[in-house]
């Protein structure tokens, strides 16, 4: 069984730069791919500059949600202010519990695809006590260290 913990957060807001993923939700080698290539173009364009000169703290937030039957992906930061950017979307995280699982690894992109793997293909399965009811799950890139990133996974779950 893959560590994790449960946590209770507050509420809380992502400022998020979007896109809707084509592939199918079962093709994970197209989503991995259209996650990759986004995130190349929002770091080449400066669009990711822009929301970090907006956050809070220095976290980076890769989010996935589903909105009005489509399945986006963003790249996020934490803040209280907005953009004008019809791309942007102010996403709302629910008070409540949340899965965690922790990771490192070499880039940002493979932490996110570890975590993602490990949170919805081994924890979410095994752990009877809980269920994932829908809404966004991200995760979050928290530090960089000797040539690793660090980061969670967060899910808002609900007791069964």
């Amino acid at each position: 069984m893959a560590q994790y913990t449960l946590e209770e957060k507050e509420s809380f807001t992502v400022l998020g730069l979007g896109i809707e993923l084509m592939s199918d939700y079962t093709d994970y080698a197209g989503i991995n791919k259209e996650k990759s290539d986004f995130w190349q173009a929002v770091k080449q364009d400066g669009r990711l500059a822009t929301l970090k000169a907006l956050a809070t703290n220095d976290y980076i937030f890769a989010v996935n949600e589903a909105v009005n039957n489509k399945m986006m992906h963003y790249a996020g930061v934490l803040t209280d202010k907005t953009l004008q950017d019809e791309a942007s979307r102010v996403i709302q995280f629910p008070k409540g519990l949340y899965l965690i699982v922790k990771g490192e690894a070499n880039t940002a992109e493979e932490l996110s695809n570890q975590l993602t793997g490990i949170a919805f293909g081994q924890v979410l399965p095994e752990v009877q006590t809980i269920a994932y009811v829908g809404g966004p799950n991200t995760t979050v890139e928290m530090e960089q260290k000797n040539g690793r990133v660090y980061g969670e996974m967060w899910i808002p779950v609900v007791e069964k």
